[in-house]
């Protein structure tokens, strides 16, 4: 199956996209360090419910007791924050156990991660392409992030009260399905909150709006037989910067985020993206260039 741009009507604006930290794009803040440490996971579950489908999320977070590196401990006491917030979108047939090697190692350095299982991509569904280009996915990841940083919110009397920062904004990250409906949330079906996303596999969902004001990293094989990689690049030219482009040559759909020779480096350019994206470390961009290098990397990017 390969994926192709189409056509996208109805553009509008994200449902909710006013909630909670507004509609516009937050103002710059001071530029500070992200956490250094490697946190031990907590997980949370939430069903939510937008437009009759059900949404069951499951938040990953940094915890304030464990062991670092194990598995994630279901409700446990979150560590002190605040820390920001990253949705994760799954791709087909997946779910968000399934991308555990890229959802963990964002939660362990210091993020939100919260992760909903699309009710017609995820294991087990009939897999309903459909509902990424009619902007459904896009727009349940809108829904989550309201639901999700509603609990942050004073006088939410929820454990992850005060604890979330959407200073800078907020993330988005997907693969394939999801990264399509990650750069469908920067197009088509906007959400201003989203400052920082990396779309991973994707293909070009549509002409940017001038709505988000986003740092967007591509991360695509340049031998992908999915997701086609000069429709990733078609994308990537129609963004303004900052913006970067990793390309893991030789490679197809997936291999550089399974475990594959170039995963570690997806993981640390990843992490430092976010990192600067969201808390404004600085250090962490002076640093991707140097992530991004080996195995046959290429990496392209312009971050002013």
């Amino acid at each position: 199956m390969t994926m192709s741009r189409r056509t996208v009507l109805g553009l509008g604006t994200a449902v909710g996209a006013a909630a909670l930290i507004g509609s516009a794009a937050p103002a710059p803040a001071q530029a500070r360090t992200a956490p250094t440490q490697t946190f031990p996971l907590g997980v949370r579950q939430f069903t939510w419910n937008r437009a009759g489908r059900t949404l069951v999320t499951r938040v990953f977070y940094p915890a304030a007791s464990g062991t670092p590196g194990g598995d994630p401990v279901p409700d446990a006491p979150i560590a002190d924050g605040p820390f920001p917030v990253v949705e994760w979108s799954h791709g087909l047939g997946g779910n968000p156990e399934s991308y555990g090697v890229c959802i963990r190692p964002l939660a362990a350095a210091g993020f939100i991660v919260p992760a909903p299982v699309f009710p017609t991509t995820t294991t087990g569904a009939e897999g309903n392409i459909g509902d990424v280009y009619n902007g459904n996915q896009s727009k349940d990841v809108t829904e989550v992030l309201t639901r999700t940083l509603a609990l942050g919110e004073t006088g939410s009397c929820d454990p992850f009260e005060g604890r979330m920062d959407t200073t800078l904004g907020v993330g988005a990250a997907g693969h394939s399905l999801g990264g399509m409906t990650t750069h469908g949330l920067l197009t088509a079906w906007p959400d201003p909150r989203i400052t920082a996303a990396i779309p991973y596999a994707c293909v070009d969902m549509g002409n940017p709006t001038g709505a988000v004001d986003a740092k967007v990293l591509f991360v695509h094989g340049d031998q992908d037989p999915i997701c086609d990689y000069g429709l990733a690049r078609q994308a990537y030219a129609e963004l303004p910067a900052p913006k970067a482009f990793m390309t893991h040559t030789g490679q197809g759909h997936d291999e550089f985020i399974w475990n594959g020779p170039t995963y570690g480096q997806t993981v640390a350019t990843s992490l430092d993206w976010m990192r600067w994206g969201l808390y404004g470390d600085t250090a962490a961009r002076d640093r991707l260039a140097s992530d991004a290098t080996g195995g046959g990397i290429v990496w392209e990017a312009a971050l002013s």
